[in-house]
């Protein structure tokens, strides 16, 4: 993660008046949002951060998880850059190019219908300067036809996030860990304890000042995101920072339990996924090394 610095003397972007927004406008639907909603947009979460309801997050990297979890209902599909190590077998999330990032973005949009869909800004495509930032934007908007992008660091970023959003690409912001910024951060640890969680605090306000839509929050004490949701007007999701967030996000493979090995403490495990494909292919490969498959029923 790039050194924290105050946010230029630009003047911000003037936050959502703190009232409730009319019943009316978000008729149960999940987080509230209405259910006649043909695509989900940014204002949508900003009404489910003002009516203190919440929204699910999930991440998903093509065309049959993204229709499959854009019809139970989840309401923001994350194209991460996790697709890295979860998709692509590298070992972390940094190898991915933002050319592979646009391929699976692609096949998240077209497999759903109603779920706002954000992708990763990958590491090195927005570092160099505001410029480099809305060029690769553009092509994941462009190409890979997404809604939104997510782009990791605090308060040194906000010059970025204001050139972005100005240029007409809405921002997510991701605080705390910052998987991108591993090395610098010495692995896998929890950020914004003690004195820093006051400094986590300066970065999502910075951040949402600039105008981003949304701040995630990763791997922080719980108490540090209470405090970081009461201080800015936008929306707030959360992976391993409590459940005092607007949303909650995981990895689906997670989730899911596709994944083997330790899991993160944050983690809930909703299926053995895993278990159900090993023996969905273990009964395939048995029926056709004994000959039951493929059977009269399957044969012209």
């Amino acid at each position: 993660m790039a050194p924290t610095s105050s946010p230029d003397s630009a003047a911000p972007v003037s936050s959502t008046p703190a009232h409730r927004v009319p019943a009316e406008v978000t008729a149960p639907y999940g987080s509230g949002i209405p259910a006649t909603t043909a695509r989900i947009r940014t204002h949508h979460l900003q009404a489910a951060k003002l009516n203190g309801q919440k929204f699910a997050m999930l991440t998903a990297y093509d065309q049959y998880t993204a229709q499959i979890f854009d019809e139970a209902g989840i309401e923001v599909l994350l194209v991460g850059d996790s697709a890295s190590n979860n998709v692509l077998g590298n070992e972390t999330s940094l190898p991915i190019t933002l050319d592979e990032m646009i391929i699976f973005s692609r096949a998240v949009t077209a497999g759903s219908k109603r779920a706002l869909v954000v992708a990763d800004l990958p590491f090195g495509s927005y570092e160099q300067s505001p410029e480099q930032a809305i060029a690769s934007s553009v092509r994941l908007m462009k190409e890979g036809l997404v809604h939104a992008v997510k782009m990791e660091g605090g308060a040194y970023y906000a010059p970025t996030v204001r050139a972005l959003t100005q240029a007409g690409v809405p921002v997510m912001a991701h605080i705390g860990f910052t998987p991108q910024s591993e090395h610098m951060l010495g692995g896998y640890r929890v950020q914004g304890r003690g004195d820093a969680a006051a400094s986590m605090v300066e970065d999502a306000v910075a951040l949402a000042d600039a105008g981003a839509f949304c701040v995630l929050m990763e791997m922080v004490p719980a108490t540090t995101a209470v405090a970081v949701e009461a201080a800015v007007s936008v929306p707030t999701v959360g992976i391993g920072a409590g459940n005092s967030t607007t949303g909650q996000v995981l990895v689906w493979q997670d989730m899911a339990g596709l994944r083997t090995g330790k899991m993160a403490k944050f983690v809930k495990q909703y299926a053995q996924l895993r278990t159900v494909l090993a023996n969905a292919a273990k009964e395939y490969g048995d029926e056709v090394r004994n000959g039951v498959f493929p059977g009269p029923e399957h044969t012209f």
